[in-house]
């Protein structure tokens, strides 16, 4: 039973990941991170992802990345620290594993199989006030992720006060390095979609949009 809430726990922070507060880091035994479970089957998703596509891009990918940031913070400044405080502070390799590793649990926990496909409350009047409407927000981010050259991730963030911004980053890149938290990241990396789109990457992306959960995001608007 404990084992039971212990995981009911982290899976419930996992739909509400923000970079204010990383529990998922904070709660691995110290300097030492690992693999957080996805919040929905490795079917689920599909045919927009594939089950192939996530027990590759969950499983190997992100495993990897962790796995790698757990070696290299051994013995450094980060050996004792959160997720959140490695991807401010660091840089080089540390860095790139700690922001990929960020990245993706933002990203894996974004979708849903049974996703709320429209945002409501303060985030859509947030949308609407930037854009004018949630369809010219969703043509503006669509063109950011597919034009985007080379790897990279897109990103729906907000500042201070709350104002929304679409931000392109190339590789590892996360808002919180220049003071945004991220609500919202596509991964635009070919491993993320070349198994089932080749490089149609508009057409990925444009299917994504069935699967984004507002909810969720919405809940790290709040």
């Amino acid at each position: 039973m404990k084992t039971k809430l212990a995981i009911k726990k982290i899976f419930v922070f996992a739909l509400l990941v923000t970079t204010n507060s990383v529990l998922w880091a904070q709660e691995q035994p110290k300097g030492k991170f690992s693999l957080p479970p996805l919040p929905y089957e490795a079917n689920a998703l599909a045919p927009v992802i594939s089950e192939t596509t996530i027990k590759l891009h969950h499983g190997k990918h992100l495993k990897a990345y962790i796995d790698n940031l757990n070696k290299l913070i051994v013995g450094t400044p980060f050996e004792n620290s959160d997720l959140e405080t490695i991807v401010k502070n660091s840089t080089g390799a540390i860095f790139n594993n700690a922001a990929q590793a960020l990245n993706h649990i933002i990203y894996f926990n974004t979708f849903s199989p049974k996703a709320n496909q429209l945002p409501s409350g303060a985030l859509l009047k947030a949308i609407e006030k930037e854009w004018g409407s949630f369809d010219n927000f969703k043509k503006e981010f669509t063109s950011a992720a597919t034009s985007l050259f080379g790897s990279g991730w897109v990103w729906l963030a907000k500042d201070k006060n709350g104002k929304l911004y679409i931000l392109s980053e190339s590789n590892a890149g996360n808002p919180i390095t220049k003071g945004y938290t991220p609500l919202l990241g596509i991964d635009v990396w070919e491993h993320a979609y070349y198994l089932d789109y080749q490089n149609r990457r508009p057409e990925h992306i444009e299917k994504l949009w069935t699967i984004i959960d507002w909810d969720t995001v919405g809940a790290r608007y709040k």
